[in-house]
Order: structure tokens, then sequence, then C-alpha cells
């Protein structure tokens, strides 16, 4: 598959990009996708959450009142979980919730992803770029360049490019990740993805083994 490169400004630069069939045109694995986007979601979860139970909770040492001639049913503490400022019954905890996923299935998910990002059109290669400091519009032009402003962009980079990730801090629609970092998350949550050409290079020896 080839696809023109074009320049930040929106014009054809006369250069074309081959895009490996091996990863654009493969036999996309929906239960791998899955899988993968499962993994990065819950994998992203703190799992700080906590609630005090009835022996963390302070208070409630004393027997309310007595056992038997009350009248009322019998109470051991104003702690219990049926009073007010009583302890949690079965409240959440602190706990991990990294799921693992095996490496080949991670490959063939992103494979996947970027399969049904090349069969709907959806990616655009542009030529390297780089800014010398981190500059919001910058990068607002070139999105506008591209006839990119109604979407939510993935821009995937030939190296680290701090400058340019910088720049999309204020906008809320569009992400920077270095080449072959991205996860099949990234790729199906973006509309659009703009690819450098030293990125496609390396996606091309990376995913096409």
């Amino acid at each position: 598959m080839k696809l023109n490169v074009i320049d930040i400004k929106g014009k054809q630069t006369g250069r074309t990009a081959d895009l490996s069939d091996k990863i654009f045109k493969s036999d996309p694995h929906d239960h791998s996708i899955w899988l993968d986007i499962r993994s990065v979601r819950a994998n992203s979860r703190q799992g700080t959450h906590k609630t005090k139970s009835r022996s963390e909770v302070r208070g409630g040492g004393r027997k309310p009142f007595r056992q038997k001639g009350t009248g009322r049913a019998r109470q051991g503490t104003i702690r219990a979980p049926h009073h007010v400022g009583g302890g949690r019954v079965f409240g959440p905890s602190p706990r991990d919730y990294t799921v693992g996923v095996n490496k080949k299935v991670k490959k063939l998910a992103r494979k996947s992803a970027l399969t049904y990002k090349a069969k709907d059109e959806n990616i655009v290669i542009v030529e390297n770029f780089s800014f010398d400091e981190p500059k919001t519009k910058k990068m607002v032009d070139i999105i506008e360049a591209l006839n990119l402003n109604d979407n939510s962009v993935l821009i995937l980079t030939a190296a680290h490019e701090a400058n340019v990730n910088a720049s999309t801090k204020n906008l809320h629609r569009i992400s920077v990740k270095e080449s072959v970092s991205f996860s099949t998350y990234d790729i199906l949550k973006a509309e659009k993805l703009v690819v450098q050409e030293g990125a496609l290079t390396k996606i091309n020896e990376v995913f096409a083994e």
C-alpha cells in the first residue's frame, strides 16, 4: 500500500510512503483488540479506593445499652454497619487491577488496529517535523493545514519530540506518541492517525516481522 506524503502546510511533497501489507492489510483479530484494550484500561486504574470496615471506624467500644429489659433489639456497638457512622459492609479496599497480555497478542492487536485505520482511510503520512520550542499555535496551524480540525488526532513522531508533545497539552483532542510506543487503545481512540515518515519506517520494521 502506498500513500502520498504531505508537508506540514498540507501540500503534496511528490513522494510516496510504503505501508507494509503485513501490517496495514493484515487479517484483523477482534478478540486480540478486546484483550489488549481491556488490559490498557485496567492497568490505568489506581486501585486506591478504600472505605472503613466496622473494625476501623472510630468509637463504639462501649455497649450502647444493656442487653435485656429495654424492649429494643440488642446492640453491641454503635459502629455496626446498620448505624449512622458505622463501618461499611463489603466496601472497596486497595487492590491491583493489572491484567497481563501476551506480547504476541498485543502485537497482533496493534497490527489489527492499524489495519482498520488504513481500511477506513484514516491515516495521513507527513514529513518529519520538530519544534524549537513548545508552541501551541504551530500545532494548531498544522492540524488546520491537514484539515483535521474536527477530528481527534494521534500523531506518531519519528523520535522523542518533547516540544511537539508539549505543544499539544492544551489541545484536548490531539495526542503525541513516539513511533512504536502507541497502544491499541491509542490507535482506536483517535479518529485520524498522523504518521511521520520516520515513524512509519520504524513501524514497518517492528511490526512486519
